[in-house]
């Protein structure tokens, strides 16, 4: 593991990469107790607070762990899928908050995902999948919920369509999808949107998991993209024509 000095980049920063690297190609196992602050400090040319701050940068990615005591030390992390989760939400949504990404392109890569997990969650879904799905459309049925509620009820439904599918890999890319954009798109159509017509195509791909029927919910899932599509447009027109007039 190296590092250059001459390089500008924070110094914490290239030893956190020189670590992590060294994690992904297997040169460092789970479970394997990383070197001492004061042998990585030594190895590194660095001040030891240097290499503390990497390590906490390693340990904010949950890549390593710290344990205390005699036997204690850094010790590389057996990262899961769950764990990992929060990274690709908060990732998905920063991007997207930061760069130039228009709704409607957000949209397509959203759906696109989904409905490409929809065969797999009608072939897989659990009955306790089923019921989350379920819930959450009694949920946003409730003429007292509030708006973020709904919105929320509106993430749980879909991340149980996503979780239905029993692929770890998809639900950690689709966590940025459904859990990133989705609230961002909300954000944007709760205004809009009719509740009614959120639950009546909800109930549609719920029906569809639950009779393994595959091309239903997918096709509803389209509905629901175009749907998203044309509230977006009219609530963006009318944002841009109040901004022109003022």
């Amino acid at each position: 593991m190296k590092i250059d000095p001459n390089n500008r980049a924070d110094l914490s920063a290239q030893i956190a990469k020189a670590i992590r690297d060294a994690i992904v190609e297997g040169q460092l196992i789970v479970d394997e107790r990383l070197p001492s602050e004061a042998e990585l400090a030594e190895q590194f040319d660095v001040s030891r607070p240097t290499v503390r701050e990497a390590l906490k940068r390693l340990a904010a990615q949950s890549l390593i762990r710290t344990q205390r005591g005699a036997t204690g030390g850094a010790f590389v992390n057996r990262l899961t899928y769950p764990e990992a989760y929060g990274q690709q939400i908060t990732t998905a949504t920063l991007l997207l908050s930061m760069n130039a990404v228009s709704f409607q392109t957000a949209c397509e890569a959203r759906f696109a995902m989904e409905r490409a997990c929809a065969p797999l969650s009608a072939a897989r879904r659990s009955s306790d999948h089923l019921a989350s799905m379920r819930a959450e459309v009694f949920r946003q049925n409730q003429p007292g919920l509030s708006d973020e509620a709904f919105c929320a009820s509106d993430v749980a439904f879909h991340r149980a369509l996503v979780d239905g599918a029993g692929n770890p890999v998809l639900s950690y890319q689709l966590a940025g999808a459904v859990e990133g954009m989705q609230p961002l798109m909300n954000m944007i159509t709760f205004t809009a949107r009719s509740r009614a017509q959120i639950v009546d195509l909800h109930t549609e791909i719920a029906d569809g998991i639950e009779a393994r029927d595959a091309p239903r919910a997918e096709a509803a899932l389209t509905r629901l993209e175009s749907y998203t599509n044309e509230l977006a447009t009219g609530v963006l027109a009318k944002r841009k024509a109040k901004a022109a007039a003022d």
